[in-house]
């Protein structure tokens, strides 16, 4: 902080006051003034101190409020307004954030960071899949371009820092609620399935009270069959005509390295499905109702039950088999209501598994490749030691600080890949290419030149 203090031009360092002229002489700001006046503020913030001096709690929220809000202000500032309403689009993920502080070897006993608590995370170790550390979780959510649109640079907009003993969803959705509150809409929100196994009540249904549109990927135990509503079946977050074949629910999402056909295969399947599927007929109320229809009356598929649905083509689906005796409410009814207590968990804006599912979701990453920029030795590299301060109120300032460079940075980089593409669109240049990053086993052994050469001489 010092250093970037001192490395600012001289108008700016005597408007920030980091050069201050008394009696004549200069006065530069010192690394001991910048460390005071952090502990200073930092002291302002620090519910721990609050918690020991009063018995408050009125006290410790309000110091909690103005570190959070510290933190979403500075982030805010690093978006220019070109961005801010480019998208409303976030992808949100969370990870470790290792504590300075040593547990005791004993388990027991004092730590110098009080507020750090034992977490788990993805060992990278081989044959270690979980390993234990001491410390925070810390969440971004980083801005996304909306399906189909330019693309944006990826700024991290939020962040949140917690122990391990809170759960970082429901933090997550306390950071995203005060966002909306200080005037930022929110749409699409990308999520992987360690936020969407949570209870619906901890992270959908108050999102969906946001605004937002959900993008996640299904834990396995949520995927497939779920029960019925009014006869239609449950599945993948989405009702389903209760003729539907049974092998249609057993899709699963593409493996990485699939084939192109079988990205065909599957994608055929899925369009399939998609023909059982009650649609939606209405938005949703006040109280979050919304109503399907059935697919034969909309013209999805043709049915028996629904007679003007046999005039349909016969390149759509024919149910042979449809329901005995006493017919399900869906098959009497054009539409049914859907209270939003159905598929709370697991409703989103795309259909599981669909190519448009895949397509939107694919945009998930960019949380990820923010914490591959905060953690890359060559740059912040936030790892165990980077940033030597103990308790939450410190360890949060420096970490929203610090993707707070990694905003600047980025944009900086952005804006001179902009400024090249016009010049070379200026001068009638072709865009420039994508530099290859990898070379085949074949251009290595330099087969394929061989092969070329061959072919001329005996062509």
């Amino acid at each position: 902080m010092h250093a970037a203090l001192v490395g600012l031009s001289h108008l700016d360092k005597l408007r920030l006051g980091v050069i201050v002229v008394r009696r004549g002489r200069s006065h530069e700001l010192t690394y001991r003034q910048v460390e005071y006046a952090f502990s200073v503020m930092v002291g302002i913030m620090d519910c721990a101190r609050a918690r020991t001096r009063c018995r408050s709690s009125l006290r410790v929220a309000g110091r909690d409020e103005l570190l959070s809000l510290l933190a979403d202000e500075v982030l805010e500032a690093t978006i220019p307004e070109r961005f801010k309403t480019a998208t409303s689009s976030l992808a949100v993920d969370w990870t470790d954030h290792e504590s300075f502080s040593r547990a005791t070897r004993s388990g027991e006993g004092p730590r110098s960071d009080l507020e750090a608590t034992f977490g788990r995370r993805h060992g990278r170790a081989p044959g270690v899949k979980n390993e234990i550390f001491l410390g925070y979780y810390g969440q971004v959510a980083t801005m996304v371009r909306e399906n189909g649109a330019a693309v944006i640079p990826e700024l991290v907009r939020r962040v949140e820092l917690t122990p391990c003993s809170l759960d970082p969803p429901g933090a997550m959705v306390t950071v995203l609620s005060r966002m909306v509150k200080s005037g930022v809409p929110l749409g699409d929100v990308l999520v992987d399935s360690g936020y969407s196994i949570r209870k619906p009540e901890r992270f959908a249904l108050p999102l969906r009270v946001l605004g937002a549109s959900l993008v996640i990927d299904l834990h396995p135990e949520d995927r497939g069959e779920k029960g019925t509503h009014g006869g239609a079946v449950l599945c993948n977050g989405n009702l389903y005509c209760p003729a539907t074949p049974p092998a249609l629910f057993q899709i699963a999402p593409l493996p990485k390295g699939a084939s192109d056909t079988d990205i065909a295969s599957h994608d055929e399947r899925c369009a399939e499905l998609a023909r059982y599927k009650l649609g939606v007929v209405s938005s949703n109320d006040s109280d979050g109702h919304h109503r399907v229809g059935c697919p034969a009356v909309l013209g999805k598929l043709r049915c028996p039950l629904r007679p003007g649905s046999l005039s349909l083509s016969h390149s759509r689906p024919t149910v042979l088999s449809p329901p005995e005796g006493e017919l399900p409410t869906c098959c009497t009814q054009q539409t049914i209501t859907v209270p939003p207590s159905v598929n709370a968990k697991t409703r989103q804006r795309h259909d599981y598994p669909s190519p448009a599912h895949r397509s939107s979701y694919g945009r998930r990453t960019a949380s990820e490749r923010s914490f591959a920029t905060a953690k890359d030795p060559a740059g912040t590299g936030m790892r165990r030691g980077w940033c030597r301060l103990m308790g939450r109120a410190k360890n949060k300032v420096m970490y929203a600080l610090a993707f707070v460079a990694d905003n600047l940075a980025l944009l900086a980089a952005f804006e001179a890949k902009e400024k090249d593409s016009e010049h070379r669109a200026a001068a009638g240049l072709p865009p420039r290419a994508r530099r290859r990053r990898r070379k085949t086993l074949a251009e290595i052994a330099g087969t394929d030149d061989e092969q070329k050469t061959a072919v001329a001489t005996t062509g």
